[in-house]
This record gives C-alpha cells, structure tokens and sequence, in this order.
C-alpha cells in the first residue's frame, strides 16, 4: 500500500467485504455516496433481490430503461462475447441458478442444466433501452463487481479524493501518486502467492474457480456454449485502464486466447491453468514464484 493512503474504510457490499484506504478520512456525506451509489447499482443489477431490475427482468418480458451506466457495461460484455464466440455472456444467469448458485444460495444443482440462449435470440439492446419477448436471467458478475468499483473510484473523486485504493475483493482500483505490489493469490493454496504485480493508475481484477465454488467440482465460471463450469483454467489475474475492463477481460482469459482479446484493450495478464503451468503477457510487470 503506497505510504500516503494511511486511512481506511471497511464495509461489506454485494456479497463481499471492502476496503478503501485513503490520505484523509472519508467524511460521513461521502461515505453516504457510497453507499447510495452501491445500492443504486445493486436494484438494477442484482440477480439476488426481489426488488432488482434484474429480477423483474427474468419475469416478466417487455421494454426496460437501464441508468446511464449500462451503456459501458453492456457494449463491453458485447465485445467479450464475440471475442470468445460466445462462451462469456450476460445470459448465464438460468444456467448458474440451476446449478444451485441461485438467490437463496441453495448450492445444489437440479437434474439438468439450463441452456444458455444466445444473444441475438434473447433481447434487443439500443444503448439506453433493453427489450425481450421472453424471461431472460441476466448476471453481470462477470464484469460488474470490478464497474462498481471503478464507480465508487468516481465518487471519490467527485468528493475530492483523488488518491486512492479501491478494494473489492479481488478487484481493486489505484489512483494518484506511487504504485502498489500485489500479491497474486494460490488458487489451490490461499496461503500462498504464486507471484506480486505492480499496479500504478491502474486497475487489477482476478477471477478463480476456487472462489464461489461448491458441491462437486461446480463453480462460478461458466461456460455459455456448454452452460456447465470451466475447467482448464482455473485462475486469471488481469491489469486494465479501467476495473471494468480488468474484471472482464479476466473472466474472458477462461475462453479465448490473449490475441483474440488485445483488441479490446491494452492489457497484461497471469493465467494459471489446471496442470500448474502459468502464463504471462509479454512485459508482465511483476515476479512469478512459479
């Protein structure tokens, strides 16, 4: 953590705990902002509440107005999901329902798995407005974990913080002066790192199978073309302008290769597989253990 960021601020959010460290204090009002900007993110998009627009959205079909933030989140969900031909979709949220990730966290799979519609057969999108002829089960967890706190970085900033770390469990958004090391988490062994990564300006975003992981061998990552948990990769880490962009690109180094992704955006990457061997971009600005 850079020497200056000496205050922090935990909380729980969506599911998660969080950690914001700061030169100065988040005053009370500010604190509020963030709080209210987390609820207003998680009554739309939360497949886990009665009260989201999400959850209306898987039942009852019809023409729905999005806030101005889905534009981003949606054109690059767009942009993952033809990169990776179809693997990473928003539309997973059935088919991890039914393997037992489901609101009420029953963690056990029904008899069958629910298929992954495809994209062009399930809703139509107009960049303010989303429209379907059927139920549709949407879940951003891909990518939305690592938007919100790039969104909380803006009220930071709104409120005048302009240095600051924002940690959300495993996706986390540096701003202002110096860098941070980061350890890189064993996903077969917590204890351990397999390798640290520095992070300037920047955001880093992980994603592993042994996270949100349950009964046997079911996980979170879940493949759209087959509607069942991957298997290959086990863990990526990737380093973006953005969290948004950090967090999906993660979850799409599951699917497709990094040449198929570089033209998203700049980024680098460790991607672990199930057999040990682990990957790295070229000029990767860390130490591996491994």
């Amino acid at each position: 953590m850079p020497s200056a960021l000496t205050c922090r601020l935990e909380f729980d959010a969506i599911g998660a705990p969080w950690q914001i460290d700061t030169a100065a204090p988040v005053t009370p009002g500010l604190q509020a902002a963030i709080r209210e900007r987390i609820e207003a993110f998680d009554t739309t998009y939360s497949r886990f509440r009665e009260d989201s627009l999400v959850a209306r959205i898987a039942t009852t079909p019809g023409r729905y107005t999005f806030p101005s933030d889905a534009p981003d989140l949606f054109a690059l969900y767009r942009a993952l999901y033809e990169a990776t031909d179809g693997a990473m979709s928003p539309l997973v949220g059935a088919a991890l329902e039914s393997l037992g990730y489901d609101r009420s966290y029953s963690l056990r799979a029904s008899a069958t798995t629910a298929p992954v519609p495809a994209w062009s057969d399930s809703f139509a999108w107009d960049g303010e407005h989303f429209s379907t002829v059927r139920p549709v089960t949407l879940d951003v967890g891909a990518a939305g974990k690592g938007y919100l706190a790039d969104l909380v970085g803006e009220v930071l900033r709104a409120g005048g913080i302009t240095d600051f770390v924002v940690d959300a469990s495993g996706d986390l958004v540096h701003s202002g002066a110096g860098e941070l090391r980061v350890g890189l988490e064993h996903p077969l062994d917590t204890t351990k790192a397999i390798g640290v990564v520095t992070v300037s300006n920047g955001a880093l975003c992980a994603s592993a199978s042994n996270r949100r992981a349950w009964g046997d061998g079911q996980h979170h990552v879940i493949d759209a073309l087959t509607g069942i948990p991957t298997r290959s990769v086990i863990a990526t880490w990737a380093i973006a302008p953005t969290a948004l962009l950090a967090d999906g690109l993660a979850t799409a180094l599951f699917f497709a290769s990094p040449d198929r992704l570089a033209g998203i955006t700049p980024f680098s990457f460790v991607r672990m597989y199930s057999n040990g061997r682990v990957e790295t971009s070229p000029g990767f600005d860390g130490e591996m253990f491994l």
